[in-house]
């Protein structure tokens, strides 16, 4: 009976070593996953101990000599090391020189920007780019941002609505447990606080449809919403991402084309007005009809508001697309995005002038004015 519970004894060591060895990775990616999208330092201390348990349970295995539930650990072990690889810098490669000058333009006196923050999500620059650091938190901004023109005011997307609590109730659970947000004023609200005459909005011209984009939507009844005929039909086959923009029931969504010729190395171009101050060129591949605005003030200076083709700035400036565990529920096509990204680094190398703004990066907005 000794003899047994002896046996019986030393077996408990090597099973708990096997359960971590096999299972343990695969918490380790579930956990990963969760830290790159909501930074918290204890699942980051909680990590830690465990990649040194499973650590632990594979020198154990090894020392006995347990060749075969070593081989049973081991696929769980590649999965985890392709997850964390896809997390890694990997930039593309330098597009080719971008030539030609910049189009010309005559932006009317008195027009400006106005940056309308809506509220931020809490996020790590891992999540935003590969090569990020898994322990940088950043918040992802949710601004809009108002173009005041004495032809009709654009508003470029809307960021957060004030019914955003209640709409972050349609994405499924998976999602709303990997994404914490905080709000501020909506962009309407704080276009109302300010007196501003809803009359001299002529449209909100949409980057994408994506509920973050869309939230504020409901507040603009009437309003014609500027979209792409590729991203019309993407908001109602989009499934839950674009469920906010169809809840907004009162939404003038009008369609518009891209008539215009070349516009820095976009092979088509949409002029809103005529006169070269805002222009918008297409840019598929996180949505179908994504697209990039191009302003320029009267000051000369010049953005480009790309969306969601790039999250960071890194994502431009060092060509680093999203970490492809994030790319894959992410983009509807990843390579299209990586050509946007490509043209868009042309564009900055070529023309250091001209501002990128990518749609969740806080510091692009940091030098514009806000209500």
């Amino acid at each position: 009976m000794k003899d047994v519970q002896e046996r019986r004894g030393g077996r408990a060591p090597l099973f708990a070593a096997a359960g971590l060895a096999i299972v343990g990775p695969l918490v380790l990616g579930v956990t990963s996953i969760r830290i790159v999208a909501t930074p918290s330092t204890p699942l980051q201390i909680v990590w830690v101990a465990l990649a040194l348990g499973v650590l632990g349970a594979d020198a154990w295995l090894g020392v006995r000599r347990r060749w075969g539930l070593g081989l049973a650990a081991l696929p769980p072990h590649v999965a985890l090391a392709l997850l964390l690889l896809g997390y890694a810098g990997s930039p593309l490669p330098a597009p080719p020189p971008l030539v030609g000058e910049l189009p010309s333009a005559s932006p009317p006196d008195g027009m400006r920007l106005v940056a309308l923050p809506t509220g931020v999500i809490q996020r790590s620059a891992a999540f935003g780019y590969r090569g990020g650091s898994p322990l940088e938190r950043r918040d992802f901004a949710m601004t809009a941002v108002l173009v005041e023109h004495p032809r009709g005011d654009v508003l470029i997307d809307t960021g957060l609505g004030r019914d955003i609590d209640a709409q972050f109730g349609l994405m499924p659970l998976q999602f709303r447990a990997v994404t914490t947000y905080a709000r501020a004023r909506s962009a309407a609200e704080q276009l109302d606080a300010a007196g501003y005459d809803r009359a001299r909005l002529g449209g909100i011209l949409l980057t994408h449809a994506h509920w973050d984009h869309a939230s504020g939507l409901p507040e603009f009844p009437g309003t014609p919403v500027w979209v792409t005929t590729e991203e019309r039909g993407f908001i109602e086959r989009g499934g839950w991402i674009t469920a906010v923009a169809r809840s907004a029931r009162d939404a003038k969504f009008t369609e518009y084309d891209f008539e215009g010729g070349a516009y820095l190395g976009f092979d088509r171009s949409h002029d809103v007005y005529g006169d070269g101050a805002i222009v918008v060129v297409p840019a598929p591949g996180h949505t179908p009809g994504s697209v990039i605005v191009f302003v320029t003030l009267p000051d000369e200076r010049r953005f480009a508001f790309v969306g969601d083709l790039a999250w960071q700035l890194e994502g431009i400036t060092e060509r680093e697309p999203r970490p492809w565990p994030v790319r894959v529920l992410a983009d509807v096509d990843e390579a299209q995005v990586e050509q946007g990204i490509l043209r868009m680094s042309a564009i900055a190398t070529r023309f250091p002038e001209i501002a990128i703004v990518p749609a969740h990066d806080a510091r692009a907005f940091a030098s514009m004015p806000t209500r």
